[in-house]
């Protein structure tokens, strides 16, 4: 269901590496067409992500400092989290105007057992909320995503971080094939899927343009694309590289808008270094959806106050 054809991937990625090299006025006016014929501009998600286990995962992600194997990184390990703790905080969440709540756990696959059990109770507190809920777990098997469909998850999170061809130099420890299975079976559950990826890695444009032709071939296209940029952390293989220039994120999010018309563009991780003028002009072309909050897992994020300066900003003057 996710796995393209060769060829019509390559075909995409010809395309998203033109948009993605066209002069940027021109490429956010033509997004900005594409988003509103689609969405009401106007609409801006907001969502709240937390980190429910945290550090020791198994994976070599050479962008997480919540790898096992980056050890000079520092990071405090922490237990999963009770039910009814992580309910009370999305109720908080909810509070300060999250309409989404994520919850992340550092683990390479799901587990059978109390722990899988109890992020279902979760997910249910999180939906008796009124809230949606999405959860990223790492790689599923047909029955759980079954059992995270009927305890009313709205949306899972498997990013593919990269493009094909530039994935082996981030990730040894899965391959781009696991991560398209884990996303077969949560769509043949009937939850949303949540599927992006981040630039900043080292990677050159075709490898983008390759990541967003493998995301805009899936049947249907995702519900949900977040676009990262890379936050440098200390001590991973990724954190003697810059940041990530503005006008590289806004590239990504126009071309994502044109290439999947219906999805909502996530402006995730890496926000935090963008101005308010540089976010409004990923509004523009075509992000519908942040994430909100100080912390997204363990990296920092605008935060609730300059969140609410943005949104003042974006509103109707009385």
């Amino acid at each position: 269901m996710l796995d393209g054809n060769t060829t019509d991937v390559s075909d995409l990625a010809n395309v998203a590496e033109k948009y993605l090299r066209l002069p940027l006025l021109t490429l956010i006016h033509e997004a900005a067409d594409v988003h509103r014929m689609h969405h009401d501009v106007e609409d801006i998600q907001k969502a709240s992500l937390l980190s429910i286990k945290t550090g020791g995962c198994p994976e070599d992600c050479a962008y997480c400092p919540q790898s096992a194997h980056h050890k000079e990184v520092g990071l405090q390990k922490e237990h999963f989290m009770e039910p009814a703790r992580v309910v009370a905080m999305a109720g908080r969440a909810q509070k300060a105007g999250a309409e989404r709540f994520c919850m992340g756990a550092a683990w390479r696959k799901v587990r059978d057992g109390a722990e899988f059990d109890a992020v279902l109770d979760m997910i249910r507190g999180v939906r008796s909320l009124g809230m949606e809920a999405c959860v990223t777990l790492g790689m599923l098997q047909p029955h759980q995503a079954e059992a995270l469909a009927n305890a009313g998850l709205t949306a899972y999170n498997h990013n593919l971080d990269t493009g094909p061809e530039f994935y082996a130099n981030i990730i040894g420890t899965r391959t781009y094939r696991d991560r398209l299975e884990t996303l077969n079976y949560v769509r043949a559950a009937g939850i949303s899927v949540c599927c992006g990826g981040i630039i900043g890695m080292g990677e050159s444009l075709r490898d983008r343009a390759e990541m967003l032709a493998v995301l805009a071939s899936f049947a249907p296209q995702p519900e949900s694309v977040p676009i990262n940029a890379l936050i440098p952390v200390k001590g991973t293989p990724l954190g003697h590289l810059p940041r990530v220039r503005s006008p590289e994120i806004i590239r990504m999010v126009a071309t994502a808008r044109i290439m999947m018309p219906e999805t909502r563009v996530r402006l995730s991780a890496g926000r935090d270094g963008f101005s308010v003028s540089d976010q409004i002009l990923c509004f523009v072309a075509g992000a519908n959806s942040i994430f909100y909050g100080d912390v997204l897992l363990t990296a920092p994020n605008s935060g609730i106050s300059l969140d609410d300066e943005l949104f003042d900003t974006l509103a109707a003057l009385s």
